[in-house]
């Protein structure tokens, strides 16, 4: 019974393993066109895009564009166009980024948790492309609890029509 048991975990772990991110066809790139290589990764941004999507930087605090940018509309992942958050769950959070209460769709924002700087931390990626956008914390004062504490430099902006 055991062996059976084992088995059906190595199975299943192989099996989510090989699938596709479930929410990767709502972003605007198709996973085909993603860069394959960092070289790719590195000609396709900025070099300070680069330094945060694919090298996990920081900006400095209070200096990112969408600190204190309040249009309506969909906030997107810099690095492949995936759709992140709506501007319906942005709020000032006074901690020098942007801030979000929760991801648009479940899924779109992968959480993995971070042991860097002598700190325990959640740190958030772009479900599609993998690119850094910051952390999430649990002391958001809204109904979520939730602060996703977010790089400008890792966000587009698509207004509402």
């Amino acid at each position: 019974m055991k062996s059976l048991f084992i088995s059906c975990i190595v199975f299943l772990c192989f099996q989510a393993c090989g699938q596709r991110p479930k929410d990767a066809a709502q972003a605007n790139i198709p996973m085909k066109d993603l860069p394959h290589s960092e070289a790719e990764w590195k000609a396709k941004l900025t070099p300070d895009e680069y330094y945060i999507l694919r090298q996990k930087g920081t900006e400095r605090p209070f200096t990112g564009k969408f600190l204190m940018h309040s249009e309506k509309g969909v906030y997107t992942c810099r690095g492949c166009g995936a759709h992140l958050f709506s501007s319906n769950s942005k709020f000032d959070a006074h901690c020098g980024w942007p801030s979000f209460d929760k991801e648009i769709k479940a899924g779109v924002i992968k959480e993995t948790v971070d042991n860097s700087l002598g700190m325990r931390r959640i740190e958030i990626t772009c479900g599609k492309c993998g690119g850094h956008l910051g952390h999430v914390f649990d002391d958001g004062p809204t109904e979520t609890g939730l602060r996703y504490c977010v790089n400008s430099v890792s966000l587009s902006f698509e207004a509402s029509k």
